[in-house]
């Protein structure tokens, strides 16, 4: 495409702001490891809720919303939508818990809960495969995203759209640490939803697709608006809904919406300034995620069924991309090829930093795993802070390299987000329990990892290798956690727990409830390990209530919207007012929530 001068002029000014931010707050990021990666544990609710948003308004999630619609119709984003269970089970009570651990890294954690060789082998293993091998995947499907908006919208090649997002993200990652990344997280994520928004008002308006009445007459279209799957497609209705519900959202690990909290996430928790801040910023990230951000998405997505209805329209007007790019995931960059100058350059540059925000956040937070829980624990302890922070910007820079370059060899959006999920199928149910069950050891976690991996691998690699027919996507997901959950169940149950002073040390920090530590806490009380007095019988029937609550506020906003999109106003006006009565019920009860135990 021939960009306009204007549009280069903001796609420029996007990357020189973006680094100016980088530079500004080097000076302070630099101090120390902790400042680095947890911007000196003084964050505010609304920037890190805003963080974590727009970490997860990466520019290959509306490539992926845009192949989900036209692949299975708007309800088929039930496979991501379904994780909102996941995150009101984190902000009622896991983000508390995280904060109150004082922890650097999510990773820190297993050295806090278990004991022994188990224990450390576990941090190392762990930071090598999330840090290293898990990280470098999911920035792959980043940049993926990112070649494919590159090819379409600025005719750059694979490696020319690499080499310049690379350089931008790197630079200002490494010199501005996670201070830097959040303040630009900020400023990213207001340019990316005004950028999404304006852009489906007028792709809905271009004379191809004709209005939004047009859109939702559309014969290419109309099949495809249920919000929920069709109970007569007993197939879709069980793979679309019924699995993501009752078995993915708590089974399954994936980046951002960790059960349990973790990862990313839970860097930001721990950089809160205190409890209520972690929760607050957890509500907002779960609001925005779901809520706010999916309708202009899937518009456009609709919208580019009827401008290219298959594959074979998208390759006919893109030529000159590669073939192995060509998928129903590059239809929202092409559809963004028809918007006006000036707005095209603002789109491209919302979409550049949605791509670099989240690039700059596993950069950091795949560093900090690197550094804290590789190189200053095992191999040198009494590194300098100065040395942590380097090495910290070194790790940015090679994490960058090989995600590009695995980057070059991925095919689809989709294909990545199913693999990421099956890898981590069996091991969310031990990340919910293990806060809540002293039994959990170290030997578990090892053998969730393991188990589930090697599950994995036998579903994507062993009908090629071993002749037999695939099976569809959610009966290997649950045949991969009926496995891998006993598997790990059993090697709890036959081996050691964990040392009894670790258990009282991580009950007297984190207080979980007594219930689930009946014996290590009768047994404590009886030495004075743990004070009578500290006991928490727990408020689980309030925290279980505000994630009933406002899991049905957030799906029913986020329904309103698409009635209202749909011209049904009467749903629209009941799914509204669903949303507001729960939402204020959370706020009256917010208070009491967020109090410490």
């Amino acid at each position: 495409m021939n960009l306009s001068s204007l549009d280069w002029t903001i796609i420029f000014s996007f990357f020189a702001l973006t680094l100016i931010i980088g530079v500004i707050t080097s000076k302070r990021s630099g101090s120390s490891a902790s400042e680095y990666f947890l911007s000196g544990r003084n964050m505010p609710w609304w920037l890190l809720g805003i963080s974590m948003v727009a970490t997860t308004f990466s520019a290959d999630t509306p490539n992926l919303v845009a192949d989900i619609v036209r692949k299975n119709g708007v309800a088929g984003n039930w496979v991501w939508w379904a994780y909102l269970l996941t995150g009101m089970l984190t902000v009622f009570v896991y983000a508390r818990l995280w904060r109150r651990s004082g922890v650097i890294t999510d990773l820190e954690f297993y050295e806090l809960r278990y004991s022994g060789p188990a224990a450390r082998f576990l941090r190392i293993f762990r930071a090598f495969y999330l840090g290293v091998l898990f990280n470098i995947l999911v920035m792959a499907t980043v940049c993926l995203a990112g070649i494919k908006i590159g090819s379409v919208l600025l005719g750059l090649s694979s490696i020319q759209t690499l080499l310049l997002v690379a350089l931008v993200t790197v630079v200002y990652s490494a010199l501005g640490g996670l201070r830097g990344i959040i303040y630009t997280d900020f400023f990213q994520f207001g340019l990316a939803m005004v950028g999404s928004i304006w852009a489906a008002i007028v792709i809905v308006n271009l004379p191809e697709v004709g209005g939004l009445s047009n859109l939702m007459a559309h014969e290419n279209v109309a099949g495809k608006l249920n919000l929920i799957p069709d109970f007569a497609d007993r197939k879709n209705f069980i793979s679309l809904l019924i699995i993501p519900l009752a078995v993915q959202w708590w089974a399954s690990y994936y980046p951002g919406a960790e059960p349990g909290g973790g990862g990313y996430i839970a860097q930001r928790m721990l950089a809160a300034k205190d409890e209520k801040n972690s929760m607050g910023a957890t509500l907002l990230f779960n609001i925005a995620h779901y809520a706010l951000r999916p309708w202009p998405w899937i518009l456009i997505g609709l919208a580019s069924l009827v401008v290219f209805p298959d594959l074979d329209a998208l390759a006919k007007a893109f030529p000159n991309v590669e073939a192995n790019v060509i998928n129903d995931d590059l239809a929202y960059p092409a559809m963004l090829s028809f918007l006006p100058k000036g707005l095209l350059g603002l789109v491209i540059a919302s979409l550049i930093a949605a791509l670099m925000s989240t690039l700059s956040t596993h950069l950091n937070w795949g560093s900090s795993y690197v550094v804290n829980d590789i190189y200053k624990r095992f191999i040198k302890p009494e590194a300098t802070e100065k040395e942590l922070v380097n090495l910290g910007k070194i790790c940015t820079v090679f994490l960058m390299i090989f995600a590009a370059v695995l980057a070059l060899f991925l095919k689809s959006a989709l294909v990545a987000f199913d693999y990421i999920i099956l890898m981590g199928a069996g091991t969310g149910l031990i990340f919910i329990l293990r806060w809540f069950w002293w039994r959990i050891n170290a030997l578990s976690e090892i053998a969730a990892m393991i188990i589930s991996l090697v599950v994995a691998l036998y579903f994507i690699l062993g009908h090629e290798a071993l002749g037999f027919n695939p099976l569809e996507g959610h009966v290997q997901l649950v045949w991969s956690v009926a496995i891998t959950t006993l598997g790990w169940i059993l090697v709890t149950l036959f081996t050691k727990p964990t040392d009894q002073n670790v258990l009282y040390k991580f009950y007297n920090i984190i207080r979980p409830a007594k219930a689930g530590w009946k014996p290590v806490v009768t047994q404590g009380v009886s030495t004075g390990a743990i004070k009578e007095s500290d006991v928490n019988t727990g408020r689980l029937p309030l925290q279980i209530l505000n994630i009933i609550i406002a899991t049905f506020s957030i799906y029913a906003a986020l329904f309103a919207t698409g009635y209202f999109i749909y011209g049904n106003g009467i749903h629209g006006l009941i799914a509204a007012s669903v949303s507001v009565i729960g939402i204020l019920f959370i706020f009256m009860n917010w208070s009491k929530m967020s109090q410490g135990d």
